[in-house]
């Protein structure tokens, strides 16, 4: 029990303290808020700070261990007989539905998206996740195909799946920063989701339908 409460402790620090970076950085913009003065609002001191996150680029991305997972969990969450396409055209309209952060459709992602672009080492950071995402599920892909080191199905199904999912969100986001309301943007990204999985439907739909990765075959050209 002892552990448990210095466990919960921990955890509550470490989400208090993201959330007043959040703030500030929402209020005065990345680039223009040091470690110092978050450390300062949270009545902790630098070093327990840099404790919890290792640079002020991951104080803002304080979710980015759960956002790399989230599509092997896809993957390795899909339905009985469901292709690896239908597990994440599934799990996308989920998250337009519920707007959850997993795709970035929440509400405030325009703002999230304003501070990443006016600070260049937010858009490198956030790259560098992207990167590790498609390097996770190239990895669960190439497991459950059991596919050679030689293979790149599993890089180029990974690559096209993410991407799209992003080419998404990224034309809500755009839409959003220039004004428009959720309420006119939604119906639109439905619809474009739609079209953009049928095309990778078309393309590798029957990916890991079957039972299992054993009774896959290559895909006729």
């Amino acid at each position: 029990m002892e552990e448990g409460l210095r466990e919960r402790k921990k955890r509550e620090t470490r989400q208090r303290i993201a959330d007043m970076a959040m703030g500030l950085f929402m209020a005065k913009g990345f680039d223009n808020v040091t470690v110092a003065e978050i450390a300062r609002v949270s009545d902790v001191s630098v070093n327990t700070v840099f404790n919890y996150f290792g640079t002020k680029e991951d104080l803002f991305a304080d979710r980015q261990d759960v956002a790399i997972d989230l599509a092997p969990q896809v993957l390795r969450e899909r339905e009985p007989g469901e292709s690896v396409v239908g597990a994440f055209r599934r799990d996308f309209f989920d998250a337009l539905d519920t707007r959850h952060w997993r795709y970035g459709l929440s509400q405030g992602s325009d703002v999230f998206a304003r501070i990443v672009s006016e600070a260049p080492s937010l858009v490198a950071k956030l790259r560098e996740m992207h990167e590790k995402r498609e390097d996770a599920l190239t990895r669960a892909l190439a497991d459950e195909l059991e596919a050679d080191a030689d293979d790149l199905t599993p890089r180029l199904v990974a690559t096209h799946i993410l991407n799209t999912t992003r080419i998404l969100t990224h034309s809500s986001v755009r839409r959003q920063l220039a004004g428009e309301p959720w309420e006119s943007i939604e119906p639109d990204l439905r619809v474009q989701a739609d079209k953009a999985f049928d095309l990778l439907e078309s393309g590798f739909g029957e990916l890991l339908s079957g039972k299992g990765a054993g009774d896959q075959h290559e895909p006729e050209h």
